[in-house]
């Protein structure tokens, strides 16, 4: 599957935004209830919502979205 650019600068922005808005809200779980629990559930709480905000943030950055390349339509 190539990665061919699906989306326009709007899509792009929004998955931007999102996946900053991601990696900022992994950055505060992080710093609030997972370091000092030390609980595994925070910690993938963590680990999913990082690796989540990254994927969106390389979407932006592409111009590629994994799910308009599946054939699914979204809305931006």
């Amino acid at each position: 599957m190539s990665m061919t650019c699906n989306i326009d600068a709007r899509g792009k922005r929004a998955r931007f935004i999102s996946g900053i808005a991601q990696l900022m809200a992994a950055f505060a779980i992080a710093a609030l209830w997972a370091w000092p629990g030390g609980k595994w559930y925070a910690w993938g709480l963590v680990s999913l919502l990082t690796a989540g905000g990254a994927f969106t943030v390389f979407e932006a950055r592409a111009g590629w979205c994994a799910l308009r390349a599946m054939g699914i339509k979204t809305r931006i």
